[in-house]
């Protein structure tokens, strides 16, 4: 049973979870679809979100081919079109991560992407981090259609979509070069070509509310350039720390706004090899029904409040950013850890990390907190979550993961890959997405 769901008073779910059924709903509705099949057997799973005239789809596609990693390639891309021809509108693809077992294997994978999707690529970032079933490769992406939906292509690995007086922006695929050696340096360089991509169409990083940082080796020592012993994430956060500084003298950024602290929600986890990927999120409108709130858990110290024995600079970021579009919240949920306070718990004991993992997400994205950010009305549970990602250090621990987050989100779309998270004690990180409405008061 759903523990979560039973303590959510009754209301009218945004989320249908059904097999293979349509969504349901008046205007808005998530419908979380799984459809097995002979090939598929279990790794095709998908989410359509309603709102109004615009239909959003979230894939979460893990091939169950046992070929090679061009027939696995072609099948997800072959699950992908299927499940957007059975949309009501011409869908567009907008943006995909590619989970990857290894970086030998992206050259092809981006050959056949251009093969077919020619001139409408995605905006894209492959990440060496290994699908926890042993697949090469698993893909999340995100598209949308419906009715003055107007998508445009300008650059590789750029998007930006236009709808209701909203302008949303992908940002993708900008990776650190090799000649760069040290985390600080990767880090200015990852930080500085979003800042350029942005300004190309016309956006700044005060548009940004969501960000994701793919750090090689995060957790491991390297010299600094005054031969320092520093931790490669710790660096990450000087860099960013020392940007974001830079941004606001600019105006660029504001990180402050109404009395508060201001940052975009962000993932900083780690990869296989060297290097940073880094991809983002903008939002620009001119709409007075449109907020952006970040939310901080009622549990955790803000991550940009922790005190400086875990990084000299802290990490800019906040635990989730609320996106307010008239009467729904989109929520972008931060990669999130079995975290209490500033001190990790539970260490070494992988199940209770990912209950408490669970438990934080649940307590940033409840009715109280919502409400405690000045957003009244609204709630969400887990069949609010439109997708999840679940990146887990061991594969060992995989099934055990797996299955937590099975019996307490349900069939929540979810890609599951080994990836090392930022703090050497911590086993498991999730973030998620959840679409909920406002409730009248």
């Amino acid at each position: 049973m759903n523990d979560w769901v039973d303590q959510v008073e009754s209301r009218k779910s945004l989320v249908e979870h059904n097999s293979g059924g349509k969504a349901i709903g008046k205007t808005q509705a998530v419908d979380s679809q799984t459809q097995p099949s002979s090939m598929l057997a279990s790794g095709r799973s998908h989410s359509v979100i309603h709102l109004d005239d615009v239909t959003r789809v979230a894939l979460m596609i893990t091939p169950q081919n046992v070929g090679d990693v061009v027939d696995q390639t072609w099948e997800v891309m072959s699950t992908i079109r299927d499940v957007l021809n059975q949309q009501p509108a011409p869908m567009s693809l907008t943006k995909q991560t590619v989970f990857v077992r290894s970086a030998d294997e992206i050259a092809l994978i981006q050959d056949l992407f251009k093969a077919y999707y020619r001139d409408r690529i995605p905006a894209t970032s492959f990440i060496i981090q290994p699908p926890c079933d042993g697949q090469s490769l698993a893909i999340e992406a995100w598209a949308l259609g419906g009715r003055g939906v107007e998508v445009e292509f300008p650059m590789p690995n750029l998007v930006t979509v236009r709808y209701d007086a909203l302008r949303w922006i992908y940002v993708a695929g900008i990776v650190s070069p090799p000649t760069l050696v040290n985390a600080y340096d990767e880090s200015r360089f990852a930080f500085n070509q979003l800042k350029i991509r942005l300004n190309q169409v016309g956006a700044t990083f005060n548009d940004v509310s969501r960000i994701w940082l793919y750090q090689g080796a995060i957790t491991e020592n390297e010299s600094d350039s005054n031969r320092n012993t520093v931790q490669r994430y710790r660096e990450l956060n000087r860099a960013r720390a020392d940007f974001f500084q830079e941004l606001e003298s600019d105006g660029q950024i504001r990180t402050s706004r109404n009395g508060q602290s201001f940052y975009p929600a962000s993932t900083g986890i780690g990869m296989s090899g060297r290097g940073l990927c880094v991809s983002c999120l903008g939002l620009q409108t001119d709409r007075d029904d449109v907020r952006l709130q970040p939310l901080e858990n009622p549990h955790q110290t803000p991550a940009f409040d922790y005190a400086a024995t875990f990084s000299p600079k802290s990490p800019l970021f906040s635990r989730a950013m609320a996106v307010k579009i008239g009467d729904h919240v989109t929520t972008w949920i931060s990669g999130t850890a079995s975290i209490l306070n500033s001190e990790s718990v539970h260490v070494g004991d992988v199940e209770k990390q990912t209950h408490q993992t669970i438990d934080n997400i649940q307590a940033l994205i409840g009715e109280s907190n919502f409400q405690r950010h000045g957003l009244a009305g609204v709630t969400a549970d887990s069949t609010d979550l439109a997708k999840i990602r679940v990146y887990v250090k061991r594969a060992s621990d995989y099934q055990i993961c797996r299955d937590i987050c099975e019996a307490r989100l349900g069939d929540t779309p979810a890609i599951y890959a080994v990836a090392d998270v930022c703090r050497p004690d911590l086993l498991v990180e999730i973030e998620g997405v959840a679409f909920s409405s406002i409730r009248s008061q």
